[in-house]
C-alpha cells in the first residue's frame, strides 16, 4: 500500500460509516456496496488491506471484494480520475505490476460506452404512482418532476448498461431507489439513484455517457431567460428556470448561456461549500448569498419552513465586489 493509496483512503473516508484505521495497511468501515448489516448499525464488514504492493476492497457481508482502484471508481467516479492520473502516470501501480496510461485507459472507456441514436424510455413506474416512493416525496413537499420508481436500482441500470454492478450485488443487494434521469438534447445520459433505504450513501449517479454533464434539467430551460444552477435535484424543483448538479464542478461556460446564477446550500461551516463559492465569486460569476434570517440548510428545508424561496434567491444575487462583502458577512453567521 503506497502513500497514495493512502492519501485517498483518507480522502474518502469521511463517506465510510464507522470508518477507521485498525492498525497500518488495514482500514475497517461499513461496507457501502451491500449497507452491510442491517440489523446491527454497529457491524463493520468491510475492509482495505494491503496485497504485496496494492490495496484492496472485501466485505466479510455480502463478500464481494475488488481492488482498490475499482472500489474507489463506483464510489467517486471523479475522485477516481484524479486518482488514476496519479497513481499511474508513470505507467507503474506497484512492483511487478505495469497498467496502462490514464489516457489509453480513458479511450477503452469511451469505446465502451452505448451509443443512444433514439431517446431511450425509462421502463419503470413513476414515482408518485408508488406508495414508497410517493411518501417520501410528499414528506418533501415534492408534487412534481420527472422521477420514477426502481425496486432494484442496480438491476434497472444494469439494463441500460450491462455489468455496471456485479451480478451477484445487483441480485443479492439491489436496493429500492428514487430515479432520477439526466436528460440532454432529449437523449438519456445517465440516472440518479436517491436511497429509500437506510443505505448511507443516499446518491448513486450513473452516467451512461462518461463524457456528458452531470447536470439535471438541461432540457427544461430556457436559456434567454436567467438560469439558476441548484445543488441538487429535488430542491430545483422549486426554482423557476433552473438546472441541478449532480456531481463535480461543470465548466457551465461552456453551455453558452448569457445568464446564470450559483445557488449553494446555506452552510457557513461548510469548507467546500466555502471553496466553492469563492471560485465562483473570483470568476466573476453570479451567485446567491443566503440572508442571515434564513437558518435551513437547503431549499428544501426552506420551503418546509414557509419561506418563499424564488423571491429570496431573486432578491440576493450578488457579483464581485458586492459577492465578497456578502460573502465574508456570511461566513461569520
Amino acid at each position: 500500500m503506497d502513500f497514495i493509496d493512502v492519501k485517498y483512503i483518507n480522502l474518502i473516508s469521511s463517506r465510510l460509516p464507522k470508518f477507521k484505521k485498525v492498525k497500518p495497511h488495514l482500514y475497517n468501515f461499513r461496507c457501502p456496496i451491500c449497507g452491510d448489516s442491517q440489523k446491527h448499525k454497529n457491524k463493520a464488514r468491510g475492509y482495505l488491506y494491503r496485497v504485496k504492493n496494492n490495496t484492496n476492497f472485501k466485505c466479510h457481508n455480502c463478500g464481494i471484494s475488488v481492488s482498490f482502484n475499482s472500489f474507489l471508481k463506483d464510489l467517486d467516479p471523479e475522485t477516481h480520475k484524479e486518482y488514476v492520473f496519479e497513481k499511474f502516470k508513470d505507467g507503474k501501480s506497484g512492483k511487478n505490476f505495469v497498467t496502462e496510461k490514464p489516457e489509453d485507459i480513458f479511450k477503452k472507456l469511451k469505446s465502451s460506452i452505448p451509443e443512444f441514436k433514439e431517446k431511450i424510455k425509462i421502463d419503470l413506474p413513476n414515482a408518485f404512482m408508488v406508495t414508497r416512493s410517493r411518501d417520501y416525496l410528499e414528506t418533501r413537499a415534492i408534487f412534481k418532476g420527472e422521477f420514477y420508481y426502481a425496486q432494484n436500482f442496480q438491476e434497472f441500470v444494469n439494463t441500460i448498461k450491462p455489468n455496471t454492478f456485479p451480478e451477484s450485488v445487483a441480485k443479492n443487494y439491489g436496493e429500492e431507489r428514487i430515479v432520477i434521469p439526466l436528460v440532454r438534447k432529449n437523449q438519456l445520459i445517465g440516472v440518479q439513484g436517491r436511497a429509500l433505504s437506510s443505505n448511507p450513501i443516499k446518491y448513486l449517479t450513473i452516467m451512461f455517457d462518461d463524457d456528458a454533464p452531470k447536470i439535471y434539467g438541461l432540457d427544461n430551460i430556457d436559456t434567454k431567460r436567467p438560469i439558476y444552477i441548484i445543488e441538487g435535484p429535488f430542491d430545483s424543483t422549486f426554482v423557476e428556470n433552473s438546472v441541478a448538479m449532480c456531481g463535480a464542478d461543470i465548466d457551465i461556460g461552456s453551455f453558452g448561456w448569457s445568464d446564470y446564477i450559483w445557488v449553494y446550500d446555506n452552510e457557513p461551516r461548510n469548507r467546500e461549500i466555502n471553496n466553492r463559492i469563492s471560485r465562483t465569486i473570483d470568476r466573476g460569476e453570479k451567485v446567491v448569498i443566503w440572508p442571515s434570517n434564513i437558518k435551513e440548510k437547503d431549499i428544501n428545508d426552506m420551503v418546509l419552513s414557509g419561506h418563499k424561496v424564488q423571491e429570496i434567491l431573486e432578491s440576493n444575487v450578488y457579483q464581485g465586489l458586492q459577492a465578497n462583502l456578502k460573502f465574508t458577512t456570511w461566513k461569520k453567521i
